[in-house]
C-alpha cells in the first residue's frame, strides 16, 4: 500500500520535472519545392541559424524540429499538420510561408492548443474578430505591404495603377490594402495561385497603357513576371511597384537586370543600423556563404523570439498563459530593432523604400532608401479581442 501510494504521489510530481527533461517539439511546415522552394529554404536557413546562436537549446531546453515541405498546397499542410500534433506531439508549429496554407493549419492546430507563429503568412481573417491567443503574426499583416507601398506611390503623385496578384487570400489581403490608401483609379487583374506564364495578362497591361503598375508574385511566380514585364519592353515605360515579399535576395539572382529600377517595400534591410542585424547579416554569411533575404531575417526572428520568451519563463512552455505573456512582451533583440506586437499579435513596425539596383559587385541587389511609414498598425486590430491562452 505505501509502494502504491509513493508510486501514485510519485507519479503526480513527476510531469513538471518531466517537462523540464522533455525536448520542446517544434513542426517547421513551409514550402521546400516548386516555384517557391527557395523561400522554404531561406526560411529554414534563418530559423536553424537561431538555434545555432542559442546551442540548439530554447529556453534553456533542448529543441526538436520537424521540417517538411507544404509543397504550397492547404491540403497538404493540414494533413502535414495533422500527423505532427497528433503523432509528434508538436508544442509550436512555424514556417508556413503561404496565407492559404496557414488558414487551413490554423484552426485545427490552435483548437488543440499549438502556438503558431507565422514568419511570412499574415492573413487578415487571424488578425480582427478571429485572433487568437496562440497565433502570432512575426512578420506583418498582408495588406500592410501593400498598403506602405500605396503611401509611397502617392508621395510621388501617382494616380493612376494597374494592380496585379495571384487569386488566393494573400493576394486579396494585398489588393484590400492598395485600394485602402491608393486614391486614384486602379485596375485589377488577379492570376492563378502558381501561374508562371504572364503573356496574355501583360499583353491587356500594355494595352491599358497605365501611368504605373504594382505586382505581388513571390518565389517563382515573381521571376517569371518580372522578366516576361522586361522582354515586353515595359521596363522603363510604365514604373513599376512590387509589393513587400517579391523581389529580395532569393528571387533577384534569377530575374537580374529585369528587376533594376523597381521599387518595393521592406520591414529589414541588410543595411539597416543596429547591432542585432549586423550580428544576424555577419554569422548568416559565414554559415551559408550568401546575403539573406527578408525571410531568412524575419525566420531568424522566430527563434530568438521564442528563446527569449521561453527564458523568461524558465523554459515552461506548457504554461501556455505564461508562454503567451511572455511573447507579447518580447523579451528579445529583432534585426529590425525596436519591435513590439499590438493587441491582436500582429506587429507595428516601419516600413522602408528598397529600389533595386546593381552593387559595386556588379549583383542586382535592393538599396535601402527612404523610410515610407513607421509604426505602422493594420487596419483589424480593433475587431480582436484577445483572451487569454489555455
Amino acid at each position: 500500500m505505501i509502494r502504491a501510494l509513493s508510486a501514485a504521489a510519485l507519479a503526480v510530481l513527476m510531469p513538471s520535472a518531466a517537462h523540464a527533461q522533455d525536448p520542446i517539439k517544434i513542426g517547421f511546415i513551409t514550402t521546400f519545392s516548386g516555384p517557391s522552394g527557395v523561400l522554404g529554404q531561406e526560411l529554414a536557413d534563418g530559423f536553424k541559424l537561431a538555434l545555432k546562436s542559442s546551442n540548439n537549446q530554447l529556453g534553456g531546453r533542448q529543441v526538436e524540429v520537424l521540417y517538411a515541405d507544404d509543397k504550397a498546397a492547404p491540403d497538404q499542410g493540414r494533413q502535414l499538420a495533422d500527423k505532427m500534433i497528433e503523432s509528434n506531439g508538436v508544442q509550436i508549429i512555424t514556417g508556413i510561408n503561404y496565407s492559404n496554407v496557414l488558414l487551413a493549419v490554423a484552426k485545427p492546430a490552435l483548437d488543440a492548443g499549438v502556438f503558431i507563429l507565422s514568419p511570412i503568412a499574415g492573413p487578415s481573417q487571424l488578425a480582427g474578430r478571429q485572433c487568437h491567443p496562440h497565433f502570432f503574426s512575426v512578420s506583418w499583416q498582408n495588406d500592410t505591404l501593400t498598403e506602405s507601398i500605396a503611401i509611397q506611390m502617392q508621395k510621388e503623385g501617382l494616380s493612376e495603377a494597374y494592380f496585379m496578384a495571384p487569386n488566393y487570400p494573400g493576394g486579396r489581403d494585398q489588393f484590400a490594402g492598395f485600394k485602402r490608401y491608393f486614391k486614384g483609379t486602379i485596375t485589377e487583374t488577379f492570376t492563378a495561385f502558381n501561374q508562371l506564364d504572364y503573356s496574355a495578362e501583360i499583353a491587356a497591361l500594355r494595352a491599358k497603357d497605365p501611368k504605373s503598375a504594382i505586382a505581388f508574385y513571390p518565389g517563382g511566380m515573381g521571376v517569371n513576371f518580372f522578366k516576361q514585364y522586361a522582354e515586353a519592353g515595359l521596363r522603363g515605360r510604365i514604373p513599376l511597384y512590387a509589393s513587400g515579399a517579391t523581389l529580395d535576395q532569393t528571387t533577384l539572382p534569377a530575374i537580374g537586370d529585369a528587376a533594376i529600377g523597381v521599387k518595393t517595400p521592406s520591414v529589414w534591410s541588410d543595411q539597416l543600423d543596429n547591432a542585432a542585424s549586423k550580428e544576424f547579416v555577419s554569422a548568416f554569411r559565414q554559415e551559408y556563404r550568401r546575403m539573406p533575404s527578408p525571410n531568412a531575417a524575419i525566420a531568424y526572428d522566430v527563434g530568438r523570439l521564442i528563446d527569449g520568451a521561453l527564458t523568461a519563463i524558465g523554459g515552461k512552455i506548457e504554461d501556455k498563459a505564461a508562454f503567451q505573456g511572455a511573447l507579447e512582451s518580447i523579451p528579445f533583440k529583432s534585426v529590425r530593432g525596436e519591435f513590439k506586437f499590438n493587441t491582436n499579435h500582429f506587429p507595428i513596425q516601419n516600413f522602408y523604400l528598397m529600389k533595386i539596383a546593381k552593387n559595386d559587385q556588379g549583383e542586382v541587389v535592393p538599396v535601402l532608401h527612404d523610410l515610407i511609414a513607421s509604426d505602422v498598425k493594420d487596419a483589424y486590430a480593433d475587431q480582436c479581442v484577445m483572451k487569454a491562452a489555455k
